[in-house]
């Protein structure tokens, strides 16, 4: 096939030369020597000269649009055989029951039988047999073995159709065409499609050179800074340049790589100006796709997860950080606790409609809520702060809105014409369940406010806000408050006095989004210190967006400020990295390399992982810890992985290690501190570290365990310290500050309490031992230590 287009492109250029051959020639032959011509030669020979190259230029002309179009025609059709291809490589859904559809307009036959989603004890029952059936193993083993043959060699022959078809495309000019080659080399959808990064890189570089596309600088810039497959040898200057191109054309991958880098001093020196610059071009992308959304802003994505959280930190429940003290309430360590116990996503949903059935409204609402957010755990900043992956389930809005009406029924049993607002709130049932109803109708505000589920309504929208807002929800003030904003209400024209009015109410209940509308008010008329108050708040009670968004704009115009002393403009500066940073990282609706990594990750195939730590890699070199401390902990989570590399395709044992270690290092210094006290373990154990002597590396492990230790919240890198003290390693041998250690060690975290209980006694033995040999500086049994340290 690539043949054959070559061929034809040889032809189609053989011919544009022989044309251009015959507008030279013509040139020549025309009649203008040193003679005398008449007006009327000059101009039939010019006549003559131009109709020849008219006709040449014609055929050139239209042999390059047949070659387009054929290239256009190629580049499609493989399009619509990849779509074919992926459609069929969907996620297994998390949801077990199926979707509740059209509970309206169910027809006459289904009217007799009970709707599987539906109320009721039966309704339960069958959806309790359906997951029953569906647990039963199938026997006719050979005959599914045949049809996944078949499937498996059907897919096999698409994929190896799209690449031709994108070959040929690209052989007749399309960079359409080679573009999707680099990208399906390089992150193949699905088994079939070859896994090929050197075809990559040469096929990015060439679509860079012949466009210009930042998306394909930035991916050259990322094989410099890393060297992956050994494609090219890590050059962190040519990934410097390549980045700062990247990022000029306005890729926000780019910016972000290119910020962080100056941030963290990689490849060049650290400079906070700079890297302030880069993330504030970046986030104003991702402020800018926000605002481009449905009123109140686009749904946010779901939080990524650690992978390290699922199984209680990096070292475990109790002994990591991440799963100790208030981190134990987050909604990844309590994923990781009920996925070890057997629970599942099913399993909970299972429960709430079980009880939903029953009449319990409460779990009614929760149902709501998680077919709303899309997620189990829903972050506490209020609907609009989003939701977290870690629970993620199937966002269906038609269940939700059931639900929420369900329970808004019960109160409002009717809706009359809501644009007689007064009205509407007169049709009211005693005793039902007003606390629930106002929350949910806020839901159903917003549905309609938005089109979320369903046709974009600002009457109902209005409606069903003020119904709530009249038992005082926060949700449907806020909500009003937008309306009031922008000019929705129905017959009304913007008012900000009645906005103000509103957001105000539901920022004295301490929602987030009204106290960001409130601040972002002051901001835009200049009041910075009363807008920074309200930003402040709104981070306090969960605002991921927004709030940081205009935090990060108040300090970096602080840190730009001219004649500020030199560490108020440093603090500035960090701070405004800080926040823009994150909301880069948040604001990922079009390239979520996270979200995508998780997926490929749980798909269990080896390609889906290797691809999955590819994901992961690009997104660390952007900055983001999470990857970090994901694609280190991949490849640290067994000692095994680092001598026998099962990821060996992708890079040498020992360059491995030093991988995992350059990530930790990384995370450690965007304060993680698990990943501090992994650092201070590679160093012991000299994993991926520099030759150096033992001493060395054991001093450079207690430096390490010693900055953990100082946040005062590891009690393993305490611990360590305890033991590096009591048997001098790294360290001069000290038994007083050994038990000093270990003692802060069980302060800090009353789970050590075995441990160090067993670590004291060893100690003990051991000083006395110590002393009995006549040697100084051991324990007093008789006296508390703490005591005598005073």
């Amino acid at each position: 096939m690539k043949s054959k287009a070559s061929a034809r492109r040889a032809t189609w250029l053989a011919f544009g030369l022989v044309a251009l051959s015959a507008l030279s020639v013509t040139a020549v032959e025309t009649p203008v020597g040193t003679g005398v011509v008449a007006e009327e030669d000059v101009q039939q020979t010019m006549a003559a000269a131009g109709s020849l190259r008219t006709d040449d230029m014609d055929d050139s002309v239209q042999s390059i649009q047949d070659q387009n179009l054929e290239a256009t025609r190629a580049y499609k059709y493989a399009m619509v055989v990849l779509n074919t291809l992926t459609a069929h490589q969907a996620q297994p859904t998390l949801d077990p029951l199926a979707a509740h559809r059209n509970t309206h307009s169910r027809s006459i036959l289904s009217s007799f039988v009970p709707d599987i989603n539906g109320p009721g004890p039966l309704a339960s029952a069958m959806r309790i047999l359906a997951r029953l059936q569906n647990a039963i193993p199938s026997f006719s083993g050979s005959s599914n073995m045949g049809y996944f043959s078949t499937a498996a060699r059907r897919e096999y022959e698409l994929s190896v159709k799209v690449m031709d078809l994108l070959q040929h495309s690209a052989d007749l000019g399309s960079t359409d065409a080679l573009y999707s080659i680099a990208q399906l080399s390089l992150f193949p959808p699905t088994e079939f499609f070859p896994l090929d990064p050197r075809l990559a890189y040469r096929t990015f570089s060439k679509h860079a050179s012949i466009t210009g596309n930042a998306t394909s600088q930035a991916m050259i810039a990322f094989f410099h800074a890393t060297g992956y497959h050994d494609v090219v040898p890590i050059d962190q200057a040519k990934a410097q340049l390549y980045y700062t191109f990247a990022a000029n054309g306005g890729d926000k991958g780019a910016q972000m790589a290119l910020a962080y880098r100056y941030w963290s001093g990689i490849g060049t020196v650290e400079d906070c100006q700079r890297a302030v610059v880069w993330y504030e071009s970046a986030s104003e992308q991702a402020m800018a796709k926000y605002l481009a959304g449905p009123p109140g802003g686009r749904t946010l994505p779901q939080t990524p997860t650690r992978l390290s959280d699922l199984v209680g930190g990096v070292y475990g429940p109790g002994a990591s950080v991440a799963s100790t003290g208030l981190n134990a309430q987050r909604p990844a360590i309590k994923a990781g606790i009920a996925r070890n116990a057997g629970e599942t996503w099913a399993d909970v949903l299972e429960y709430y409609l079980f009880n939903a059935d029953r009449g319990e409204t409460d779990f009614a609402y929760r149902l709501g809520k998680i077919f709303y957010q899309g997620s189990i755990y829903v972050s506490p900043g209020g609907i609009s702060s989003g939701s977290e992956g870690v629970g993620a389930v199937p966002r269906d809005y038609e269940r939700a809105r059931y639900y929420f009406l369900l329970i808004a029924r019960q109160v409002w049993p009717r809706d009359p014409n809501p644009l007689h607002a007064a009205a509407a709130n007169q049709m009211k049932e005693e005793g039902g369940p007003i606390g629930y109803a106002a929350a949910a109708a806020g839901y159903l505000g917003r549905m309609y406010l938005r089109g979320e589920g369903v046709k974009a309504d600002m009457a109902l929208a209005k409606m069903w806000f003020q119904r709530g807002a009249d038992h005082g929800d926060r949700e449907c003030h806020n909500g009003l408050g937008i309306m009031y904003r922008e000019g929705l209400v129905p017959g009304a024209k913007a008012d900000m006095k009645k906005a103000l009015a509103h957001f105000t109410v539901a920022a004295g209940q301490e929602l987030a989004e009204a106290q960001v509308h409130i601040g972002r008010y002051h901001f835009e008329r200049g009041e910075l210190a009363a807008a920074t108050t309200y930003f402040e708040a709104a981070i306090r009670h969960g605002s991921p967006f927004e709030a940081y968004y205009y935090l990060g704009e108040i300090h970096s115009s602080q840190a730009a400020m001219p004649g500020l002393p030199a560490h108020v403009t440093s603090s500035s500066c960090a701070m405004a990295v800080s926040f823009h940073k994150l909301v880069t990282e948040r604001g990922v609706w079009d390239d979520d390399l996270l979200r995508e990594a998780e997926i490929a990750w749980m798909s269990g195939t080896d390609k889906g992982q290797e691809v999955a730590m590819l994901k992961w890699w690009i997104a660390a070199e952007r900055g983001s810890e999470i990857a970090q401390n994901n694609l280190a902990y991949v490849l640290d989570q067994d000692r095994s992985v680092l001598r026998l590399t099962r990821f060996s395709p992708i890079i040498p044992s020992n360059d491995t290690a030093r991988l995992a270690l350059t990530q930790w290092t990384r995370a450690a210094g965007q304060r993680n501190i698990d990943a501090l006290v992994k650092v201070g373990d590679y160093y012991y154990h000299g994993l991926g570290v520099p030759e150096e002597s033992e001493q060395t590396r054991y001093e450079k492990a207690a430096r390490y365990y010693q900055s953990a230790a100082d946040t005062q919240i590891s009690a393993l890198a305490m611990w360590n310290l305890g033991w590096m003290y009591e048997n001098g390693v790294g360290v001069p041998q000290d038994f007083h500050l050994a038990k000093r250690h270990y003692d802060l060690a069980h302060e800090t975290n009353s789970e050590a309490y075995v441990p160090v209980l067993l670590s004291l006694m060893k100690l003990y033995a051991r000083s006395a031992w110590h002393s009995l040999n006549g040697n100084p500086g051991g324990l007093n049994l008789w006296e508390d230590e703490e005591e005598d340290g005073e």
